[in-house]
């Protein structure tokens, strides 16, 4: 039997003795199956072939990635807390390195995760960090491939990870939520979206997508629910999904003139 893992987006799917016919979270309109077709994979081979990077990024802040680039090519964070370490968004494959080296930093309180692209191989995660909670928004708990026990499925619009908040913001996914981390940047906080916000490239703003490889765009109403939903909270910084997608200052302020860029965009 076999935990069979998604190569395209990096699922982890329950145990079985065959691969899975179809990959719902590929076949969705917000992500794809590739033009060579479904390919799968499992934790043994990844690991064969690939390694978890880790980077500081900051002051209580470190960033976890695959290498070399696997599936979506997300990044996950380390980030130390007050009440003990969280683990914000996922990756597919869990090393005996990156392990060994959260349990010498004191183990973890919470694994959080943004949206379903990013549950990937959430329950081998949890396993390895001694069977931590898994929080995830019950708007998606329809696309988790692998359930287990750790799994919690919160509903409402915020839910506190001791000081950390977890907000439901919507667009991307019903459930798509950030994480809210006020004592780091020197108590300027932190906000950590996944790609329920997508750091741009010139990290200068933010945009909002329903689909981003199908570039489908989300409407008004919804981005400025996304607005809505941060503005009680201060940031000076915000981590995005990928690679240097970080903006590193006056993060409350671009959310908001990014939220009006947008809006003027699509409505011309």
């Amino acid at each position: 039997m076999t935990c069979f893992i998604c190569a395209a987006c990096g699922a982890q799917f329950s145990e079985r003795s065959e691969p899975p016919r179809a990959c719902p979270v590929c076949e969705d309109d917000r992500q794809f199956v590739p033009q060579s077709g479904q390919r799968w994979t499992d934790m043994a081979a990844i690991s064969r072939t690939h390694s978890v990077i880790w980077n500081q990024e900051a002051q209580g802040v470190h960033s976890l990635q695959i290498s070399p680039a696997f599936a979506i090519d997300q990044r996950a964070f380390l980030i130390e807390g007050p009440d003990g370490n969280i683990l914000w968004d996922c990756l597919s494959l869990v090393d005996e390195a990156s392990a060994a080296q959260i349990a010498a930093m004191g183990g973890l309180t919470a694994i959080a995760i943004s949206h379903p692209h990013f549950y990937s191989s959430m329950v081998e995660w949890s396993t390895a960090c001694g069977d931590v909670p898994i929080y995830l928004h019950a708007d998606d708990g329809e696309w988790v491939q692998r359930p287990g026990p750790a799994l919690r499925l919160w509903k409402g619009e915020t839910l506190q990870v001791g000081p950390a908040t977890v907000i439901r913001c919507g667009g991307h996914f019903a459930g798509s939520s950030v994480l809210h981390c006020p004592w780091l940047e020197a108590g300027r906080g932190a906000l950590f979206v996944g790609d329920t916000m997508q750091v741009t490239l010139d990290r200068q703003y933010v945009s909002f997508m329903r689909s981003y490889p199908n570039l489908i765009p989300l409407n008004a109403r919804t981005v400025e629910g996304i607005s809505e939903a941060v503005r009680p909270y201060r940031f000076e910084s915000i981590y995005g999904a990928f690679t240097g997608r970080t903006i590193k200052t006056d993060g409350s302020r671009v959310v908001e003139g990014s939220v009006q860029r947008y809006i003027r965009a699509i409505e011309g």
